[in-house]
């Protein structure tokens, strides 16, 4: 959501509270969230009970509030490495990885949890960008270190 309200000001802004409650939100946490629209431009929020989400974006873009639902989607990490063009090993040096969680992933022994979900969605919308913001921790490992993670050094010059 954004802090657009619409003329209505506090009505709007009241009914946006409730429509967050009927997401399964408290109205002590509706307010609140809300306020942070308000306050700080923009506000991320899980609902836990959403049975329409598109009757919901609705009532919040009808009192003002731009709202979107967030992709929460599992990741098929073999398809995005297929996508990227990279092997299992390659991918684990890229993004900081370990090669058997990788391999459990994909073969779905295991799940990645919230945070691994959450870094593999990121690579997946710009897995050059998140490949730079690695790269600064890539450069503080030594040569051997990268060496054995099947990198090589930049030539001198």
């Amino acid at each position: 959501m954004d802090d657009r309200v619409d003329d209505r000001g506090a009505p709007a802004r009241v009914d946006a509270a409730i429509a967050l409650v009927g997401g399964g939100l408290s109205l002590l946490r509706a307010k609140r969230v809300i306020e942070e629209v308000i306050t700080q431009g923009r506000a991320v929020v899980a609902l836990p009970h959403v049975d329409d989400p598109a009757g919901l974006l609705g009532v919040l873009r009808s009192t003002g509030f731009a709202a979107a639902m967030l992709d929460t989607a599992p990741i098929d990490i073999r398809q995005l490495r297929r996508r990227l063009g990279v092997t299992r090993a390659q991918f684990a040096a890229r993004y900081g990885f370990e090669i058997e969680a990788l391999r459990n992933w994909e073969i779905g022994k295991r799940q990645p949890d919230t945070a691994a979900t959450s870094y593999l969605r990121a690579i997946s919308h710009d897995p050059e960008s998140v490949e730079r913001a690695f790269a600064p921790i890539m450069a503080e490992a030594s040569p051997v270190a990268m060496g054995s993670m099947g990198l090589d050094r930049k030539p001198a010059g």
